[in-house]
């Protein structure tokens, strides 16, 4: 109930003439049973109607606190999250990949940079803010801005799953980044391991052989390799960024020689890394591999062999040695079986590396057979139909012939330029 406490007359010194309080008179108050318990404040208000709004929502407040539902919290800006949350997880998360470590310290120290976007809270976060970030950073190089996005998407993702945020906002990406989509061709691959030099020209063979990580040839272990006598054998990843990345590789022959050579160099070894260095790991290192990397692209440039004068092998990453082996892998198993060889826990990334040629999807056609998609078994479907001199393509229709005489398909068109 709502009610007046006093009255509206003033005594002495502004008080009531009745009850002898200051500023009670002509007020609402209002009073219930809680539990037991009597309730009482004043609403310090001379409106009956939002006196009574006011005593509903006391008594709401008490109901959900009754049932376990507390007031929203308010969600921490971007850079207490950051600081207090998200990078303490990141350091015991990743603490065997320095390299993950160093990725996510770099972008958040981009972010928290900037005051405007780190003095935010995180449930207020958009794809706007994103884009107003890329566009401050805009002359650094798209993919050093997109660590920055990156780092931002992973926080609020994280933010979202803990039960900080109630919003996991999709954050677009820079556009421009530079990726590693280059193939090479064999020529290049000889050239390239003849002037590698140990045990760098081993990892080189590993990568082009199995399209494991860097990283992960880095960090291999004798005790996770099988070698069996007839050239075949295993090889097993522990560790890595996702669970798809713990995985098991069998070995193609060049592999096998070159790990059963540094097996038996190493005195036959049951355990220990199998490229072990002085570094505070251990094991070889991707700073100490760049520097094998470059010497290997100067001296392969200064060969001539035969006396004939090569073309210049073009500057790559060594992460392209691995993109050279899946797109190869690629055009042999289908892309869900290419995701599980790579450790990709999304097809998304796996996509990358499939590159179909015209020829791959003309051979994926010949495998349903032509008489199952309107010719019959003497054509030898359409492709045996392209290439037939005496049965053109796109021949002119006889009357009472079903079909049509004409192709809008762009895919066909396009495979009348290669004949």
């Amino acid at each position: 109930m709502i009610y007046k406490r006093g009255c509206n007359k003033k005594g002495p010194n502004g008080t009531c003439c009745k009850c002898g309080e200051r500023g009670a008179c002509g007020v609402y108050w209002y009073k219930f049973m809680w539990q037991g318990s009597l309730v009482r404040e004043s609403t310090k208000q001379g409106n009956d109607k939002v006196a009574r709004k006011m005593e509903s929502a006391h008594r709401t407040k008490l109901a959900l606190g009754e049932v376990g539902i507390r007031e929203k919290e308010t969600a921490p800006t971007l850079r207490q999250f950051l600081e207090k949350e998200f990078l303490p997880f990141v350091d015991a998360k990743h603490a065997s990949v320095p390299n993950t470590r160093r990725y996510y310290h770099s972008g958040s120290d981009m972010l928290l940079d900037n005051k405007d976007l780190a003095g935010l809270p995180i449930d207020q976060i958009t794809d706007q803010h994103g884009g107003q970030f890329a566009s401050r950073k805009s002359a650094l190089s798209p993919s050093t801005v997109n660590c920055g996005l990156r780092t931002l998407r992973r926080a609020l993702n994280l933010a979202n799953e803990w039960g900080r945020s109630e919003r996991r906002p999709k954050i677009t990406l820079a556009k421009g980044e530079r990726r590693r989509e280059r193939v090479l061709p064999d020529v290049e691959i000889d050239r390239y391991l003849n002037a590698c030099e140990q045990p760098w020209k081993d990892v080189a063979t590993i990568l082009l052989g199995s399209s494991m990580r860097p990283g992960e040839a880095f960090a291999l272990r004798w005790e996770c390799v099988l070698l069996n006598g007839d050239g075949t054998g295993l090889m097993q990843i522990t560790k890595g960024k996702s669970k798809a990345a713990r995985r098991e590789l069998p070995m193609v022959l060049q592999v096998s020689d070159a790990l059963n050579a540094r097996w038996k160099a190493q005195g036959k070894p049951t355990d220990g890394w199998v490229f072990p260095s002085g570094s505070s790991s251990g094991h070889l290192e991707g700073s100490t591999a760049k520097g094998f990397h470059a010497r290997a692209l100067k001296k392969s440039n200064q060969m001539d062999l035969d006396g004939s004068k090569l073309p210049e092998l073009k500057r790559f990453e060594p992460y392209v040695m691995r993109h050279t082996a899946l797109t190869r892998l690629g055009e042999h198993c289908d892309v869900f079986t290419l995701a599980t060889i790579a450790g990709h826990s999304s097809i998304t990334m796996t996509q990358r590396y499939v590159h179909p040629q015209a020829d791959a999807i003309e051979r994926a056609f010949a495998k349903v057979g032509g008489h199952k998609i309107g010719h019959n078994q003497e054509t030898g479907g359409l492709l045996s139909a392209r290439k037939s001199a005496e049965t053109p393509l796109v021949t002119k229709r006889s009357s009472g012939e079903p079909g049509r005489t004409r192709t809008s398909n762009p895919l066909i068109k396009s495979q009348l330029l290669y004949h």
